[in-house]
């Protein structure tokens, strides 16, 4: 089991690639913001931050507890509309995740569907991986509205599971099967 994409991987609006350092100045627009950040892992990011977390990120799978990360970019205007994220965790269970961050200017597009539908692609068609989950705060409505339309179903509600910036928060986990699983492209 590995994974070696093609790149760019492409879907219908959206290419997704591996991150570039000229992609650090968008990035920062939207990771450096406090209501993109709510309800996520980290506080909003500097510059220096975003480079270091991306750059020289692995552009294959090639053993269990790597992450590959993508910049998912508009098609026809080449502007960069967010992060993806494709996680393998277990190559005995044939496990992974996927998460996405999109930059406010471009919600309501279905962008985060497309993007995480090209993840699954590329995790359930290309590694082999047998399930996907997506774990996200509860509060997350939009995120789990987007787990919803990819077909991953509700699995898990832990109730105050984290501390995270200073407060209890749930954490809902989405999962789906490869055997269940339709590209809806």
């Amino acid at each position: 089991m590995q994974l070696r994409p093609t790149y760019p991987v492409l879907t219908k609006r959206l290419l997704l690639r591996p991150f570039e350092p000229g992609d650090t100045d968008a990035m920062l627009r939207y990771r450096s913001r406090e209501d993109v950040c709510r309800y996520l892992p980290f506080s909003p990011q500097t510059s220096e931050q975003i480079f270091a977390r991306f750059a020289g990120s692995p552009t294959e799978l090639t053993d269990e507890g790597q992450n590959l990360s993508l910049a998912a970019l508009e098609r026809e205007t080449g502007a960069l509309v967010g992060d993806v994220v494709l996680m393998w965790h277990s190559r005995e269970q044939r496990a992974g995740e996927i998460g996405y961050v999109l930059d406010p200017d471009y919600f309501g597009n279905g962008y985060a569907t497309e993007a995480g539908a090209a993840l699954l692609r590329l995790g359930f068609d290309e590694l082999g991986l047998h399930r996907i989950v997506g774990r996200l705060d509860a509060r997350n409505t939009a995120s789990a509205r987007v787990l919803e339309r990819l077909g991953m179903r509700r699995e898990a509600h832990f109730v105050q599971n984290e501390f995270l910036k200073g407060e209890w928060t749930d954490e809902l986990v989405y999962a789906v099967l490869a055997s269940e699983w339709r590209d809806p492209a």
